[in-house]
């Protein structure tokens, strides 16, 4: 159409690092406070603190694209579980914009694509098949 079907390699690499962002800060918020977030002030129980250590360690993974595949997999099976056990479970609606799962749905997804389309060029796990 415009032309840009030659930087889709790019786009996966832009999407892959923005969402890596994205979910690294919730790692960070949880277990490092940054940026603060009142509701994680008192420890966490066990649950939130395995869902920061994977947010924090698969956000990073997925950010700089190493070992994409496995972190993204077992990123998108966290948010599946947040989502049912969290924003569904805790007596809401199944509908993610009344329960405010909005969020984790497109996490789960984003990272089910990374599964199958991988990291893209701009990537430690690109520049480890050219080495």
């Amino acid at each position: 159409m415009l032309g840009l079907e030659r930087f889709s390699p790019q786009f996966l690499s832009v999407l892959r690092i923005m969402a890596g962002l994205l979910f690294l800060e919730h790692g960070t918020s949880k277990l490092l406070h940054i940026p603060h977030v009142a509701m994680f002030d008192s420890p966490l129980p066990p649950m939130l603190l395995a869902a920061g250590i994977i947010e924090l360690v698969g956000g990073f993974l997925i950010t700089i694209g190493w070992f994409t595949r496995v972190a993204a997999f077992i990123c998108s099976g966290e948010m599946a579980v947040a989502f049912f056990q969290y924003h569904v479970r805790m007596g809401r609606s199944i509908f993610p914009t009344q329960n405010e799962g909005d969020a984790a749905v497109l996490f789960c997804f984003i990272f089910l694509f990374l599964v199958a389309a991988g990291a893209g060029p701009w990537s430690v796990d690109a520049m480890r098949k050219k080495g």
